[in-house]
């Protein structure tokens, strides 16, 4: 049985949505302003020549129907037998030439209600009469009409090849654009190995068109962000590890001050620096885009309900329905981690982690994700606000998301409180 087509208002809002989408690109506005231009052209030419002929051939028919008519009006005043195509008020004669011979006067005509094309040409005759004869103008309307003919077909074959190759030319230009701007997406998606490689703006003893300019341009800003976020990363990680070892003997040394407030602060803050400095080399491994997946198949309840254990917190764990994916056991745990902590940090309870099949969400009942974080995603060191922390925890978080080939999605939720969720594949 087949299903009959769709016709319905979402249908049609559909084709036009299409049609707008096809006909804003450059390939098809090209298309048809060299339609339009090649029409124009050969509209305004083939006018021209038509014009040209027509007015050449008339004028030659004329000049031979005048010619007659002297020829006539010279035997018809020597009192001769007149021929069969000319004659005093001759059948036929249109009634323009007609008065105009009537009234002294000589003039051509081509006839219009003669069955075959029809050159006339009268002048006055005795008594108020017009003498007038008739050529045959067969062979000058059959020149007008093939002449109007070839024009026609011409000009479809010269509009026809010209929008072919058009369409070639601009369709190269467009390819090379449309390439450009892919190597553009890919840049601003994270991979700065991407380049446009334009043969004409590498080899500079080529032409250069203002595409292979674009396409220079692009590779060039690519290569110089790259060498930057290169130079960012070596020197995150170098301070990172620079910090490790002196933190490491500050702690051994903190846990020997005797017991009191003071010292309280100082492993406090001793700890905090050890976990920035963590996140810095775990940040740098992730720029670096080092990390190894060590896959398994992981329950997802039984692990959310471990990381929320481990966490020390009040979230409360609802599994809908539980699953089985293949992912990296201790990833997948840092993510969630993450999303916990900061939602006890930066929201408010009820903290709700729930699992529904391979899809796991996080929500508070606080304020909200900033707009910015929804818009733009996680950036380090930046935070809404006064809140305390380095905006590394979702800057890791998102990460790690991606390194296990998984999405996770900011937002917040119509009733309040922010949201993160983290489809697994």
């Amino acid at each position: 049985m087949t299903r009959p087509p769709r016709t319905g208002p979402l249908a049609r809002m559909n084709r036009i949505r299409r049609l707008r989408h096809r006909t804003a690109t450059l390939t098809w506005k090209a298309a048809v302003f060299i339609t339009v231009m090649c029409c124009g052209l050969a509209a305004l030419l083939g006018t021209l020549v038509h014009v040209s002929v027509t007015n050449q051939t008339v004028g030659e028919a004329r000049d031979r129907a005048l010619d007659r008519l002297a020829e006539v009006t010279e035997a018809f005043e020597a009192g001769d037998r007149l021929p069969p195509d000319a004659g005093v008020d001759l059948a036929g004669l249109p009634a323009e030439l007609r008065t105009l011979a009537e009234a002294g006067d000589r003039g051509t005509m081509v006839g219009d209600d003669d069955p075959h094309p029809t050159m006339w040409a009268a002048g006055p005759a005795s008594g108020g009469r017009a003498l007038a004869v008739r050529l045959d103008y067969s062979q000058g309307a059959r020149t007008i009409d093939g002449l109007d003919r070839a024009i026609l077909g011409s000009s479809a074959l010269a509009i026809g090849v010209t929008l072919l190759v058009g369409a070639v030319a601009v369709t190269r230009v467009t390819r090379r654009l449309h390439g450009t701007a892919q190597v553009a997406r890919r840049i601003s998606a994270g991979d700065l190995d991407a380049r446009v490689n334009d043969p004409r703006a590498e080899d500079p003893t080529r032409p250069q068109d203002e595409v292979a300019a674009v396409a220079g341009a692009l590779d060039t800003m690519a290569s110089s962000l790259q060498s930057k976020l290169l130079s960012e990363q070596r020197f995150t990680a170098d301070v990172a590890h620079e910090l490790r070892t002196p933190l490491t003997g500050l702690h051994a040394a903190a846990e020997l001050l005797p017991p009191g407030r003071p010292t309280e602060l100082v492993r406090d803050r001793v700890a905090a620096l050890r976990t920035l400095t963590e996140d810095l080399l775990e940040i740098s491994r992730l720029d670096a885009r080092r990390e190894r997946l060590d896959l398994d198949a992981v329950l997802l309840g039984p692990l959310a309900e471990r990381v929320v254990r481990a966490s020390g917190t009040d979230t409360e764990v609802r599994v809908v329905r539980d699953a089985v994916v293949e992912s990296d056991r201790r990833r997948l745990e840092r993510v969630l981690a993450n999303l916990v902590a900061n939602a006890h940090k930066h929201g408010r309870a009820p903290v709700v982690l729930t699992v529904d099949r391979s899809v796991i969400t996080v929500r508070d009942h606080g304020d909200g994700f900033p707009e910015y974080l929804v818009e733009h995603g996680p950036q380090r060191f930046r935070t809404d606000g006064g809140s305390k922390g380095h905006g590394l925890g979702l800057t890791i978080a998102l990460g790690q998301s991606e390194v296990l080939g998984a999405r996770l999605v900011f937002a917040n939720a119509s009733d309040g409180g922010a949201v993160a969720t983290l489809s697994l594949r």
